[in-house]
């Protein structure tokens, strides 16, 4: 093979090149996906776990406009029990710290909710 010296010295800075965003975020020690808070004596939620990552944001639009249009304040899940559709009284009832549960996900995410711009943001109890 002619210039093989040449080849294996490109395809090494080339590998090299196409690494480094990895090994830069390895050695700076990139942020780890947030895992959030959940609620010790609450063993489920409203909806599946997978669900409510996917699509809490859906759920919490779709009671919004339920409870405002329609005023139906009252969820029921399959195996019966009863919640109050409301951020404050239903769901920061067993996600108490919003900093630990919401804003550790969404800072991850880069997201900004707007919920706490009509809602009172809640004390944090922890």
């Amino acid at each position: 093979m002619y210039d093989s010296g040449k080849v294996i010295t490109g395809l090494a800075i080339f590998v090299a090149i196409i690494c480094f965003p990895l090994w830069y975020n390895v050695i700076n020690g990139a942020e780890r996906i947030p895992i959030p808070l959940m609620p010790k004596d609450q063993k489920k939620c409203v909806a599946p776990s997978d669900y409510m990552r996917k699509s809490h944001m859906v759920l919490l639009n779709d009671w919004r406009d339920e409870v405002v249009r329609t005023g139906e304040r009252e969820f029921q899940v399959i195996d019966g029990k009863k919640y109050e559709k409301s951020l404050q009284n239903g769901c920061m009832n067993c996600h108490q710290s919003r900093e630990k549960f919401c804003t550790s996900c969404h800072t991850y995410a880069a997201v900004t909710p707007y919920c706490w711009d009509c809602h009172v943001e809640p004390k944090e109890m922890n």
